[in-house]
């Protein structure tokens, strides 16, 4: 009898202490996913819309568009940079970007005389310019409010990518918190109430995205290193020398020579001789996989067409690769429309994952008043019931609205 109840004494501990062990793994769970929820859903939404930022300017600016079989061909980088330098108004061309899908125009940045960047657009293939657009668009906005809340680089990158270590360990601890949470693909949301239906898709957003928050949560942190310097090892470039004057015309030559020297490249960005450096470059893709544009490049002298150095993604170390992976990986690009399409769905399911978290603790709280459970309620809890780090998460949305104007007059 006293064997048993020391059986029974010792079962009961073990059950109790496993309790207690899956009650700090919800505690943790609630806690990285509450107090921020309001800044994290900006920041994951401002990205969601970054994966399209082009196609959002694209709707806006029609001198960005063109018809996809008049731009069938080659791109006419030379032209196009000599029609650029002879534009009204323009005292440099910088670089030029290939078009982001085949109704889009080739983007030139270009510069005043008074310093001020702003954007040409040109027919691929004519090298017409078609028109002009600003060079803060829906791409810039997004993209800098997305990753720095139009901070500083080195204050507001480590603030907004601090985020993915708050996400892993949000994704960590719902696979514990979750028991045998890979049966909860086919659940259906029950409308019982509104806690139960968020609660529901909360769980079926999760499992369905675990994949996605796994990713963006591991390139934010991989941001998050490298804002604390450990960055990667720079790529090979050719010294810069004497900087010149700008040179946008006279480059048929140097040009043709770039694509002999690296055949199969597809060039995916152009910068140009001038004050910063007297090469041409060309940046595109080749055979390596997940990298950016500027990891297969190849450097010529303008004056002579002569090559000067070609570099192959594929050549990067391990610490290069993983960095240049994250961009890609981050923003779904590297597939066109077949990754970009998916990133921006799942982005938005993310944005969901954020907030109905905030609503479910929300609507706990008011039926532990008694209140009503309503979708009204959830939505006005989610900041009513975070009293302190509710001004945390809107004092970093405001920032980043408030530096808006700083960004769009280029004041330094």
């Amino acid at each position: 009898m006293d064997m048993a109840r020391d059986l029974a004494g010792l079962v009961g501990a073990r059950t109790a202490k496993k309790r207690k062990t899956s009650r700090i793994w919800w505690t943790v769970h609630q806690w990285v996913g509450l107090k921020l929820s309001l800044f994290m859903a900006f920041i994951i939404f401002t990205g969601t819309l970054a994966v399209v930022s082009h196609e959002i300017d694209w709707l806006l600016q029609p001198s960005l568009r063109v018809a996809p079989a008049s731009a069938e061909g080659p791109v006419a980088w030379a032209r196009i940079a000599e029609n650029a330098a002879r534009h009204p108004g323009v005292a440099e061309v910088w670089s030029m970007e290939a078009p982001t899908a085949s109704a889009f125009a080739v983007k030139v940045t270009v510069k005043d005389a008074g310093g001020d960047l702003f954007y040409l657009h040109a027919h691929p293939t004519t090298g017409a310019i078609q028109g002009q657009g600003p060079w803060v668009g829906a791409q810039r906005v997004l993209r800098n409010m997305h990753r720095h809340l139009n901070l500083p680089t080195k204050i507001g990158v480590p603030i907004v990518a601090f985020l993915g270590v708050l996400l892993l360990t949000s994704l960590v601890t719902s696979l514990v918190v979750y028991k045998k949470w890979w049966r909860g693909f086919t659940k259906p949301l029950r409308s019982r109430d509104a806690r139960t239906w968020w609660g529901d898709f909360h769980r079926l957003a999760g499992v369905w995205s675990l994949w996605f928050v796994a990713l963006i949560s591991l390139t934010s942190v991989w941001y998050f290193v490298e804002s604390l310097g450990l960055d990667a090892p720079p790529h090979p470039e050719v010294e810069a020398g004497v900087p010149a004057k700008p040179v946008a015309s006279g480059l048929e030559s140097a040009f043709a020579a770039a694509l002999e020297a690296y055949p199969g490249l597809e060039v995916r960005r152009v910068i140009l001789p001038g004050t910063e450096s007297p090469v041409l470059q060309l940046h595109g893709d080749y055979k390596a996989i997940l990298v950016r544009p500027r990891s297969n490049a190849v450097w010529v002298d303008p004056a002579s067409a002569k090559v000067l150095l070609t570099t192959d993604g594929r050549n990067l170390n391990v610490h290069q690769r993983i960095s240049e992976m994250a961009d890609p990986l981050h923003f779904g690009d590297f597939g066109g429309y077949w990754t970009k399409v998916p990133w921006f769905l799942f982005g938005l399911l993310l944005t969901g994952l954020a907030l109905s978290g905030a609503a479910i603790y929300s609507l706990r709280i008011a039926g532990e008043r008694r209140h009503e459970a309503r979708l009204a309620q959830a939505f006005a809890g989610m900041w009513r019931d975070l009293p302190r780090w509710r001004w945390v998460s809107a004092l970093l949305i405001l920032i980043g609205f408030a530096l808006l104007p700083t960004l769009i007059w280029q004041v330094s």
